[in-house]
């Protein structure tokens, strides 16, 4: 089979004009970043929050910015936080950065989201939260949970990292625990230079809103005019005018592109001949889409003879040399081994889908 004549990407931004005319009007604007939340960032906030109908909405400056203070202000030091170790590696920073020990839970093999029943099992007396990660952009069980947290009374963090657009329980992510958090960024379903936000819920959603502005801006608190205390340690995780700007065009835009992914999803798990791959889940936003192959140096290898771009989304957290552990994850190491992630973007053509399949169907046949 003849290589395409440009290599189709993995992951690819769409925009247009909208977004260029937004990102100039704000450079024009001179004012390109305020670490108080106003002007497009706030307009952001305000957006979002329509969007996912959430309580509160804080926006920062990544998707690892917003799970470092979601945790920072549970207090978690010196407690034990569970999280799957099939995630990108902030999720799990995330738990040290505020002196939390991660506690490994093994994932569901249909969908590479927490297991439920390992992360009860694995429940202690010092544990204080859990991170469920919407693998893929396949909402979590979060009812099963929830649940579980309730009877431990435990803290529940989502990673919406994957998940901008998806739904659980006809309810659009953002919604589904005390506090929730996103990750844009240019692969992303929303698509900025940079940026993040948490959505808040439940009776402390001011609170803890007043408490994270304060931290996204170095502790900042108090401020009145040019003047202002510091009444916490905090950090330089403000959002940026600019990706604010890019941001609000790109969120009119997701109901439209998230439809165009699951489209491209559905044609993969209908026409791929290969059994394990992930499944179609209509409340998925499908930030990626993978598949399961035994010799994967190979495929990969292959694939990109064939010009195609592929990846391995992830590694096993509990393996890597930082965070080795004794615990056996078996599921997680299994997937973790095999996974290849392959082009999923609306900027993709049906051409491309045809070649994408024809390609992957006679390299594993």
């Amino acid at each position: 089979m003849a290589p395409m004549k440009k290599t189709i990407k993995l992951f690819s931004p769409k925009f247009d004009n909208k977004e260029i005319t937004a990102a100039v009007n704000a450079l024009k604007s001179s004012h390109w970043a305020s670490g108080d939340g106003k002007g497009k960032v706030g307009e952001f906030e305000r957006e979002f929050l329509d969007y996912t109908k959430a309580g509160e909405c804080v926006a920062v400056n990544s998707g690892s910015a917003a799970l470092h203070l979601a945790l920072d202000v549970l207090e978690i030091k010196n407690h034990e936080v569970l999280v799957p170790a099939l995630t990108f590696i902030a999720t799990v920073h995330s738990i040290v950065y505020s002196g939390g020990k991660p506690v490994f839970v093994d994932v569901d093999p249909e969908t590479g989201c927490l297991d439920p029943n390992d992360m009860e099992g694995k429940i202690t007396r010092k544990t204080k939260a859990a991170i469920p990660v919407h693998f893929g952009g396949i909402p979590c069980n979060m009812n099963e949970i929830k649940n579980i947290s309730k009877q431990h009374d435990l803290h529940i963090v989502t990673d919406a990292a994957h998940a901008c657009g998806a739904s659980y329980n006809n309810k659009k992510i953002g919604t589904e625990a005390e506090m929730v958090c996103f990750s844009y960024h240019p692969v992303k379903n929303i698509a900025m230079p940079k940026g993040g936000a948490i959505t808040i819920n439940g009776n402390k959603g001011k609170q803890l809103r007043n408490k994270l502005n304060s931290l996204r801006w170095c502790g900042i608190g108090n401020r009145k005019g040019s003047f202002y205390d510091i009444v916490s340690l905090g950090y330089n995780y403000y959002m940026d005018e600019i990706s604010a700007a890019i941001g609000i065009e790109q969120l009119k835009k997701i109901e439209i592109s998230n439809n165009i992914r699951k489209k491209i999803a559905k044609r993969y798990n209908q026409e791929l001949k290969i059994e394990e791959k992930m499944p179609f889940c209509k409340n998925s936003s499908y930030h990626l889409y993978w598949i399961r192959v035994k010799n994967r140096t190979r495929f990969m290898k292959s694939m990109s003879a064939n010009g195609i771009e592929v990846g391995s989304h992830y590694s096993a957290a509990h393996l890597m040399s930082l965070y080795k552990s004794n615990v056996k994850l078996s599921v997680t190491e299994q997937m973790a081994s095999e996974i290849v992630t392959i082009p999923m973007h609306p900027n993709l053509t049906n051409n491309e889908i045809d070649y994408i399949l024809k390609t992957i169907n006679q390299l594993v046949k």
